[in-house]
Formats: C-alpha cells, structure tokens, sequence
C-alpha cells in the first residue's frame, strides 16, 4: 500500500513540490494521501514558496472526486462584492450546471469579515443534510500566516477556521528539509532542460554543498528559479556567485564604533524588504509581472528592472 502511495505522489503532476526523501516529507506526503481519500475539508499552511498550490492539486487528484473539475479561487485578487460573486456562482454550478470536486482557496486570510461570513454559509456544516453534503464539493484553503493568530486577534472568525481545519497539513521552510534540495535540484533543472530544450548542465558536488548551505528564504520556489536559470545561463558558478551575492546583501554586518554607518545599514534592510515585497507580489500573481506592477504601484518598467536587480530571470 505504502508503494502505490509512493508512486502515486511521485506522478509529474506534483511539479516537484513534494519530492523528498526527508522524514519531514515523507510523513507530510503520506498525511496527504490518507487525508484526499476522505471529504474533510483541508488547511493548508506554509510560507510562501513551500509547495501549497501543489499539494491543493495533489490532494485532488488523489481524492474520490478526482474526474471532476479544480477551481482556485485566490481570495487576495478579490474585492469582497467580487469574491460573494464568485462562490454564489460555484455553489450554483456545484448544485446545477457544472461539478467541481473541489474549490481552492488560496490566501484565505485575506478574506475580510463579510467575505467569511458569506464562505461560512457556503461551507456545509454537521447539521447539513446527506444530500446537500453529497452535493458539495472538497473545500482545501491555505495561508502564509498562523490562523490561530488571525483568530486571537480577532481578524478571522473562529468558527470559519474550525470549519476550514478538518484537517491541517502544516509545510515546512526548504531549510527544514536540506536533505531534499539535491533530489529537488535534479527534478527542476530535468524539468527546465526539457522545457527550454537546453542541455543540461553538470552540478558539481561543491555546487551542491553551496546549495544546501544555503537559506533558501524563497523557499522551494527559491530554488526552482535558481535552477531555470543555470538552464537558460547554461553556467552553474556564474548562477552561484550571483546567488552569494544576494545572500551576503541580506547580511551586511553591522559594524562598531562611532563611525558604523545608519546609511549602509539601513540601505541593506531596505533592499531586503523590497526584495521581499517583490517575491511576494509576483507569488501572488503567478509571475505576472503586469498584475504584479499594478500591486506594487510601480511601472512595469521599473518592475522588470528590480527583477534583474535581485536576479530573478524573466523566462
């Protein structure tokens, strides 16, 4: 049983997210397995870069309602007018026209009160009848953040998190699972090679030890851009030393003495909070770089100008 699992999450459907030899991932994939054969609902946390999207679309291949449709819904590119709209129209499928096996929603935290409110009426509840249940489809959410926080803070309603929560797979960073990035590395720059009918480039054992020494705070996602670009660059050291560059501008030190400058320091924090906001609008958009502009209030131009500044390709 154990290997048809095993083979079952290792179907190029997962995009490399869930590969692993770590325990970590191991016990995280056969969690995810257990938990598709069932219609609970499902919570997805993890920061982002970590692989939720690709566990959302694992658990609905592997669930019973797999031949039907996925629709992910990203509750951070909607108004709440906009996003009532939405599930009114998919509950309206769901009941009519069209079957969804299961509706995702991304950035769930992002909902605002009216829009929870109007997700808990759509989500059935143990008093829901057999046939209404029958009828609904899986419901899989995810967040960046701890919605435990959200709720102690009082900024997501307790009862739409105990509804969402049935059960809770919790994704660690990438540098909880160091013993995973060779096999992940090989996966993408495979994938890449393939892809861009480029040839693929050796990684020596030195150019690995980097890549596991390394923070990864992009995570997985992190690591898959990396990989693009020793495909496209087709130059392993010119990638690395790119990649060193921006590790040692996330840690200038800070020096003693009355001379320490304010300046340089606070440059250095500067160009890691953009870099961040960057990463985190394009993740949001799925890489696009228009949508992405319009989120930031910056022109396109400029935005594909600070891509290459923080070295991520355009491919």
């Amino acid at each position: 049983m154990l290997h048809q699992q095993t083979h079952v999450l290792e179907a190029p459907a997962t995009d490399g997210f869930v590969y692993g030899v770590s325990p970590t991932m191991q016990t995280m994939n056969e969690m995810a397995a257990e938990i598709a054969r069932t219609d609970i609902p499902v919570l997805i946390m993890g920061e982002s870069g970590t692989g939720k999207d690709a566990y959302a679309r694992l658990i609905h291949r592997l669930s019973l309602k797999s031949e039907l449709r996925l629709q992910k819904i990203d509750c951070a590119m909607f108004d709440p007018a906009q996003l009532t709209t939405q599930m009114r129209r998919s509950s309206q499928d769901l009941l009519g026209r069209e079957a969804y096996g299961t509706i995702y929603f991304d950035n769930v935290q992002e909902l605002d009160m009216a829009s929870q409110r109007a997700l808990l009426s759509f989500l059935p509840d143990e008093q829901s009848s057999d046939q209404k249940a029958e009828r609904c489809c899986r419901v899989i959410s995810s967040t960046p953040s701890s919605l435990e926080c959200e709720v102690e803070e009082g900024r997501f309603r307790r009862e739409l998190y105990f509804r969402l929560n049935g059960a809770c797979l919790r994704l660690p960073p990438l540098c909880e699972r160091v013993e995973d990035i060779p096999a992940l590395t090989e996966h993408f720059l495979n994938k890449y090679s393939t892809h861009l009918k480029r040839k693929l480039p050796p990684v020596g054992n030195k150019a690995m030890q980097d890549l596991v020494a390394y923070h990864w705070p992009g995570n997985i996602r992190e690591l898959e851009n990396l990989a693009r670009k020793i495909v496209v660059f087709g130059d392993v050291q010119k990638v690395l030393h790119d990649l060193h560059s921006a590790w040692m501008a996330d840690h200038v030190p800070i020096k003693s003495g009355a001379r320490a400058s304010l300046k340089v320091a606070a440059r250095a924090a500067s160009k890691r909070a953009e870099r961040e906001l960057i990463m985190q609008a394009l993740e949001r958009t799925h890489w696009n770089r228009k949508r992405a502009a319009r989120e930031l209030q910056i022109s396109y131009k400029s935005l594909l100008y600070k891509i290459k500044q923080i070295g991520e390709p355009k491919t």
